[in-house]
């Protein structure tokens, strides 16, 4: 076991100055804009609840806090680039799974460009967001409006369970699926367990509105959505049809309404998939949810493709195969498919 740890960190460190030197040889990408928003959210009263006194800095004056009154929250944050010469012909929206971040699309755990540049440089203007409670979008702890406390992963979570390391254990063991492709070695790891924040799983509906606010604000746009996100994306092209020109769901961990699969029939659907599902202990069932409501899409008069990578010879992904070390060719699936659909020139 210990020779797979070794080989994953030998590998990361031959690979350090070829993604340098890769880094350095692209070209420089011009920019029409770049900046940043807040959307969404609400307004709640708090009352009955007793006033403190704060010292807010050491060796400071004690303030006196008074935590009743209307609060903001449900807010989200969000970031865009517009290239000089798009291509695309809409934005393309990137929205994480959760427990994360729009950290996810940026930049991979190993130091790579993330998925935000591979469709920025092919001229699509992108936007990566942060979910509600999440990152930039600040979060509230509020027991009435969350519904619940928060989760929190520890650091062997999200590798026994995002499908790179070989089954329970396989963290204490250092021993990752064999061929994958997650950057595994420690060092990275860690970089990606740094980018874990809590989350609640009973903010769903505040989290909707905000993406829904944020397709609103936008206008027709491409929706990727990961795990998480991928119950919001179908969720958002059902209550905003007009406003969701493709919707690509990258594993997604949920389904949409089922009451109102007519409301996707014009909407290109892509559900793409990566390695290691067959026999992991909860994936065979959440994909075969997710396949059964793109047959109900199918039936309504939708359009929805389903790709499981390794059948393409796009082999040993995780569940958070944007960050794989063959990551760009997954994306590079789901650039040939919007070419397929008009959204490209």
């Amino acid at each position: 076991m210990k020779k797979l740890v070794m080989a994953a960190a030998m590998a990361a460190i031959l690979a350090a100055p070829a993604m340098a030197q890769q880094a350095s040889q692209l070209p420089p990408v011009s920019l029409q804009s770049w900046g940043s928003f807040h959307v969404g959210g609400r307004e709640v009263v708090i009352s009955g609840q007793p006033v403190r006194e704060v010292l807010f800095s050491p060796g400071g004056v004690p303030a006196r806090v008074d935590p009743n009154g209307t609060y903001l929250m449900g807010s989200m944050y969000a970031q865009y680039m517009i290239p000089s010469n798009p291509r695309g012909q809409a934005p393309i929206l990137l929205w994480h799974g959760g427990g994360l971040t729009g950290v996810t699309y940026e930049t991979t755990p190993d130091g790579r460009e993330g998925w935000q540049h591979f469709f920025l440089r092919r001229g699509w203007p992108v936007y990566v967001s942060d979910a509600v409670e999440r990152g930039r979008s600040g979060w509230s702890m509020i027991p009435e409006q969350t519904g619940g406390s928060h989760l929190l992963l520890t650091v062997d979570n999200p590798f026994e369970r995002f499908r790179i390391g070989n089954g329970p254990g396989s963290f204490a063991r250092g021993e990752v699926l064999p061929g994958n492709q997650f950057p595994a070695d420690r060092e990275s790891y860690m970089n990606f367990m740094r980018q874990i924040v809590p989350r609640f799983t009973t903010t769903d509906e505040l989290t909707l509105e905000a993406y829904l606010a944020l397709l609103d604000r936008v206008g027709p746009s491409v929706v990727v959505a990961h795990s998480q996100a991928g119950l919001f994306g179908w969720r958002a092209a059902q209550e905003r049809p007009d406003k969701v020109r493709a919707l690509v769901l990258v594993e997604p961990a949920a389904v949409g309404d089922p009451a109102k699969v007519a409301a996707l029939r014009n909407i290109p659907v892509l559900m793409i998939y990566g390695d290691y599902i067959a026999q992991d202990s909860r994936w065979p069932t959440i994909r075969a949810n997710g396949v059964r409501f793109a047959e109900a899409v199918r039936a309504a008069g939708g359009s929805v493709d389903v790709v499981d990578l390794p059948e393409r010879g796009i082999r040993g992904n995780s569940h958070m195969l944007m960050m794989d070390r063959n990551g760009d060719q997954a994306a590079g699936v789901i650039q040939e498919w919007l070419a397929s659909k008009g959204l490209y020139q």
